[in-house]
C-alpha cells in the first residue's frame, strides 16, 4: 500500500543535520512500496534545499545532488487534490494549504500520512487517516 510523505519526512532525507525514527521507517518502506505526493511536494523540497544552502547548513550544490537522488526514489504525483476539499481541511484543522494538500491526497487515496508535523498528524487523527507505523 502507498502512503503520503510530507516534506517534513522528506527533509531528514537529505539534511544532514536531520533525523526522526519516523522519516526513517518511511524510506524503508520506500524500498517495498511507492510514496504518492502533491505536485507542490518538490517545491517545498527544492525550497527547503535553498534555504539550507543560504544558511550554511549544506555546501553549495548539495541540493542539486539530493533533488536527483530524490527523483529516483519511488515517489509519484496522482494529481492535486480538489481545491475546496483542500481549502476545507485547512481550515477545520487550522493547516496551511499545503499541509491541508498532503491529508486531502491521503483521504482520497486512502492510505497512511507520513509526518512529523504534530498539527497535521493530529487532523490526521481526527479525519480518520491511518497512522503511520
Amino acid at each position: 500500500m502507498a502512503f503520503v510523505p510530507d516534506a517534513s519526512v522528506a527533509a531528514t532525507w537529505v539534511l544532514p543535520d536531520e533525523a526522526a525514527t519516523a522519516a526513517e521507517r518511511a524510506l524503508d518502506r520506500l524500498g517495498q512500496e511507492a510514496a504518492i505526493v502533491p505536485a507542490m511536494f518538490w517545491d517545498e523540497l527544492r525550497n527547503l534545499l535553498l534555504t539550507a544552502e543560504r544558511r550554511g547548513r549544506i555546501d553549495e550544490g548539495y541540493a542539486d545532488a539530493s533533488m536527483a537522488r530524490l527523483r529516483r526514489l519511488p515517489i509519484r504525483c496522482p494529481g492535486e487534490p480538489d481545491d475546496r476539499e483542500v481549502l476545507a481541511l485547512a481550515r477545520s484543522h487550522r493547516l496551511t494549504a499545503y499541509d491541508a494538500s498532503y491529508l486531502a491526497l491521503a483521504i482520497r487515496e486512502g492510505c497512511e500520512l507520513a509526518s512529523l508535523d504534530q498539527q497535521l498528524n493530529e487532523a490526521a487523527a481526527a479525519e480518520g487517516v491511518p497512522r503511520f507505523e
